[in-house]
């Protein structure tokens, strides 16, 4: 009976081992980052170790010592997902969790970023947690290059990674250094990992994700709102007028917004007839936030003498 549960839960981890290979972009070459640091991890360091080597290539100097304070928990033995993702945005880093899929993984290969991945080693009911670096991907021979334990430079199956990766529902992060995105990210849930790394480091280490992300999305009009602020709060309110007017010729969508963000800017500076002239702008486009752009129009004219004030009898 052991010997056909054990044959039953790895029959179930196969599941799935074909379609994720035949995912793979085909005619494509063997991908192998060989520059990506190593550090050899003892003592239940795989996080420190695995992140360490990660915000090293992005071009931030640590070491697992020097993050194992914040990320290593001793009762656990180990480091827990979202301190991970937290630790990586303490040190001004993009932390992106993928798509748990090994065409995602091939495509952050092939645009240069190592993937974080979390293991289980043994069984589901039995675990044994590991964080290892994915650098290197063969689609010809079926293998995956991990920087993994004390190895700098494992080599193992398709199947055995996948084995591993799913009992550990295939959880995975990137790094990219300051001005790249993940090659697989979605514009929302790229939204809302600069949010947490401007909430978590400030704004200065986020204009640079934030401007790569208005670039690759330059129809989008929260992304250029999103640089715009974050330019704004870090002192530069002429840069950030300049990324809403630049961005309001390719916005399609939240056109609304960008003019009644512009308005503020320019009402803020005294510009009150050009800030007049983009709030009517964003009420135009109305859209969900419509009443606050009605909101913005009627201060910016109360400002101009040109109508009842907000709150006046």
């Amino acid at each position: 009976m052991a010997v056909a549960l054990l044959a039953a839960i790895l029959l179930s981890a196969c599941a799935g081992i074909p379609e994720q290979r035949a995912e793979l972009a085909e005619g494509t070459t063997a991908t192998e980052l060989d520059a990506v640091p190593f550090f050899p991890d003892t003592a239940y360091y795989c996080g420190p170790a695995s992140l360490a080597s990660t915000l090293e290539w992005s071009g931030y100097e640590t070491s697992p010592d020097a993050l194992g304070g914040s990320l290593f928990i001793p009762e656990r033995n180990g480091s827990l997902q979202p301190e991970m993702l937290a630790t990586a945005r303490r040190a001004g880093r993009l932390a992106y969790q993928i798509d748990g899929r090994l065409a995602a993984v091939q495509r952050e290969l092939r645009a240069g970023h190592p993937v974080i991945v979390l293991q289980n080693l043994a069984f589901g009911w039995w675990p044994r947690w590991h964080y290892a670096v994915v650098v290197g991907l063969y689609p010809d021979d079926g293998t995956v290059v991990l920087r993994s334990g004390e190895r700098r430079r494992h080599r193992i199956s398709f199947k055995t990674f996948l084995h591993t990766w799913a009992r550990a529902e295939y959880w995975a992060m990137v790094t990219p250094a300051p001005g790249g995105l993940p090659a697989t990210a979605e514009p929302g849930p790229l939204f809302q990992a600069l949010a947490s790394l401007e909430g978590t480091a400030g704004v200065e280490p986020a204009i640079p994700y934030w401007r790569a992300a208005a670039g690759r999305w330059p129809e989008s009009g929260p992304y250029a709102v999103g640089l715009a602020n974050a330019v704004y709060a870090a002192g530069d309110a002429d840069a950030a007028r300049k990324v809403l007017i630049d961005a309001l010729p390719r916005v399609a969508e939240g056109k609304g917004v960008v003019w009644n963000n512009l308005a503020n800017i320019e009402a803020e500076q005294g510009d009150l007839a050009e800030a007049e002239a983009a709030a009517e702008s964003a009420v135009a486009a109305g859209g969900p936030h419509v009443e606050q752009f009605r909101d913005t129009l009627a201060d910016i004219r109360c400002r101009r003498g040109k109508g009842a004030c907000p709150g006046a009898e």
